[in-house]
This record gives structure tokens, sequence and C-alpha cells, in this order.
């Protein structure tokens, strides 16, 4: 079968889904705080909020706690709205795949328009505090990620080309961005290093993932690559991608913003990702489990990376930095380091039925 005639089908399918919605009504069974809270993919929530925390502790300035931690709050109230907001425009398709059939709105706990006005009311209010916080810069950004992710990615990439995830995966490269603007005012070359490395991550941890749910994509009518490509070609991309994703992390060591120590931690664990991914692409059809070393360990490849980042941070104006603030913002600089780990012990838990 063709590529176009798999596309035909899910066009089909897609209007088959949209006509026999059950979630167009605004009536939902009795809800609790857990289904909205639920709503916002906590597990996805504490990645960008572990990024923007890298972002923040790795940023040449001083800022207070009670900043930081309404900053913290922003960004991850921002990332919640996100996925409310996605949940909301995807509630057709959740209905259909297993892994997002005990989702609040399939389930009939939360109606598609609370969920759009709890994600609505969610994001103003992160970038309002946001920008009141810190500056109109990671207020910005902070609202231009939200719209990225739930009108380019969500309405529209996720169901119209295999490319889906490689384009949209630029929202959820951004938190560090975000945290390094909340603190500096402007964007620099270690946070865009940074987006470099999550961006070119996102595309091998989802077809990994992908691979393994090739049905549940194809009935849902989304063209994810394995279901429009194939194994054989999703694979040579995960490859190629995982190859780039290496390089990409070697960055921060070679720029100077970070050690010898995380220098060698991130080539050896490149080494293993690459290993891992020529497992996958040797592997057969009915081999399941190349898939999923691949994606567990992608999860364990950016903890251990960010982590490392943050502990070895050794770039000279953080050295600068150090000298010209005394003790206080080595203090409060500590406290992200610990809070970036804490949060990052959290994030290396994430679910498939988050993701």
């Amino acid at each position: 079968m063709n590529v176009k005639s798999i596309a035909g089908q899910l066009g089909e399918r897609r209007a088959r889904l949209a006509l026999s919605s059950d979630f167009a009504h605004p009536q939902a069974g009795h809800w609790s705080v857990s289904d909205f809270v639920a709503l916002t993919k906590p597990r996805v929530m504490m990645l960008a909020v572990f990024t923007a925390l890298v972002g923040l502790s790795i940023a040449p300035s001083r800022l207070e706690p009670p900043i930081i931690l309404a900053a913290v709050l922003a960004i991850a109230a921002g990332a919640g709205a996100a996925g409310a907001l996605n949940m909301w425009y995807d509630a057709d398709i959740d209905a259909v795949m297993t892994r997002t059939a005990m989702r609040p709105i399939p389930r009939g706990k939360v109606s598609r328009f609370g969920a759009l006005v709890f994600g609505l009311v969610l994001g103003g209010f992160a970038t309002v505090v946001l920008a009141l916080a810190t500056n109109l810069t990671a207020a910005v950004l902070l609202g231009c990620t939200i719209v990225f992710y739930v009108v380019v990615y969500t309405a529209w990439l996720k169901r119209a080309t295999r490319q889906n995830i490689v384009i949209g995966g630029a929202a959820g490269a951004l938190p560090p961005v975000i945290g390094w603007a909340a603190a500096t005012g402007n964007v620099g070359l270690e946070p865009l290093t940074l987006f470099l490395i999550i961006f070119l991550w996102t595309p091998p941890h989802f077809w990994a993932l992908a691979l393994n749910r090739t049905d549940d994509y194809a009935r849902a009518g989304v063209p994810m690559l394995p279901v429009v490509a194939g194994r054989a070609a999703t694979t040579r991309q995960i490859l190629i991608y995982s190859a780039l994703l290496t390089l990409a992390s070697e960055l921060p060591w070679a720029l100077g913003f970070a050690g010898t120590v995380y220098g060698a931690i991130v080539a050896i664990c490149g080494a293993l990702f690459l290993v891992l991914a020529v497992q996958l692409s040797r592997s057969t059809g009915t081999d399941r489990l190349a898939a999923h070393r691949l994606f567990v360990f992608s999860i364990s490849y950016l903890f251990v990376l960010f982590a490392a980042l943050v502990v070895d941070h050794g770039g000279g104006s953080f050295s600068s930095m150090r000298s010209s603030h005394g003790l206080s913002t080595v203090s409060v600089h500590a406290e992200l380091k610990s809070g970036a780990v804490r949060s990052a012990s959290s994030f290396i838990s994430l679910s498939m039925g988050e993701v």
C-alpha cells in the first residue's frame, strides 16, 4: 500500500471521528480537582519545569528566590495550559487510542468546553504572572510557546504531516530559553544550544514510542511517521537524528559553558544512544523491545545531560557572576541546582500515557 492511499484512509478516519464524536457537547459527568490536574499532563509539565530551571540556573544574572518561585510556577502553569488545550482539541482521537482513552475528556469527567476554558484561563494567568514577576521577553516567549503547541502542532501539524513531531518539537524545546530570558531579559547562545538539543532529541524519543503504537495512531488517523512511511524508514530517521543529537549535545562543552565532566558524561551517554539506535535499525518488525529500550533510555539521556550541565556548569560568565554578586547569588543558584535535580527525579518517571 503506497503512502498516498494510506494518507487517504487516514483522512477518511479523521472525518468519521469528527462526525461521530461524543464530545461535541459541553455536558460532562461529575469532576474532581484531580481531573483538571490530569488535563495539565503533570509529568510532561515537569519536563518543562526541569529544562526551564536549567536555563535559569546557568543564566548569568541574579534572581531572588521569590521571583524564581513565581517564574517556575508561571512556566509550569503555561505548560499545563498547553496540555489542557491539547486535550481539548484532541478529544476525538484520544477516545480511540488505547494509551489516551482514560484521559478526563474521553472518560466524560470533564467537558471539552470546560477544558477549553480551563486552558485559556490558565495560559493567560501564566503569561501575565511571568511578565509581572520577570520581564516581557520571557512572557512573550511563554505565550508564543503555548500558541505554537496548540495551534501549529496540535491543530495543524499533528493531523496533516509525518513531520508533525519534528516541527512541533520546537514548542517542547523552548522552556530553557524561557528560563534564561526570565533571568536576563534576553536570549543568548547558551539557551539556544539547549533548545537545539531538545529539538533533536524529540524525534527519536517520540518515534521510538510510536513504533510500538502504530495501530493506535493509524486507528486515530494520525499520520505519524511509522504509519505512513513504515518501520524501516522510521528507524533510519531515528538513527540520523540520534547522530545529530549526539553531536549537538557536546556543544555546551565545546562552547565553554560546561566543563570536562559534562563532556565526558555526554560522550558516554551519546555512544549508548547511538548503539541503541543502531540496534533498533537492525531489528525486525516483531521486535518491540528494541524500540522500547531506546524510548526509555532517551528519557534518562535528557535527564543525565541536563543534570550534568547544571552540576558541572563552568563557563566564564558563571565564574564572573559569582565574583560580582557574592555569596547571595551563589546561594540562589545552589537552590536552582537543587530544584532542577529534584524536578528531574519526577521527569524521569514520564508515563507513556502522557507524552
